[in-house]
């Protein structure tokens, strides 16, 4: 198996165990980008308590799940996204204007949307949860 995206295949773990009704799941390889992914998830309310693992290689992430994503994906190509475009992408990734949340990194660390708007900074989109 090879990893192209670990932050892609990370999402797309924890996507697939939360349609199987899991209570946790494991995420490996780690990586600090998708540390801070998982904080953005965990400080808006998608995901409970995480933890790293060192296995001895590249680590992994234990997951707590709490049922509540019904959609999660990173953004293919990680587009450019200014302050005045993130209105656009908010239309096209989520499914209403006050539900979900659009994972941007910025020159000011990993944020949501709507942190972003709050700093009034822009940067590449990551990924979507809702």
């Amino acid at each position: 198996m090879t990893l192209v995206d670990p932050v892609a295949d990370a999402l797309s773990t924890i996507f697939n165990n939360e349609g199987r009704y899991k209570h946790e799941c494991v995420v490996q390889p780690a990586s600090k980008l998708l540390g801070q992914v998982l904080r953005v998830m965990q400080k808006n309310g998608y995901l409970g308590e995480f933890e790293f693992v060192d296995d001895g290689r590249s680590g992994k992430f234990k997951i707590q799940l709490l049922g509540r994503i019904n959609k999660c994906g990173v953004t293919k190509p990680s587009f450019s996204v200014g302050i005045s475009k993130i209105e656009m992408f908010e239309k096209r990734y989520l499914p209403s204007r006050e539900v979900g949340v659009l994972i941007l990194s910025t020159p000011k660390g990993v944020i949501s949307h709507k942190e972003a708007r709050e700093l009034r900074t822009g940067g590449k989109l990551l990924a979507y949860v809702y």
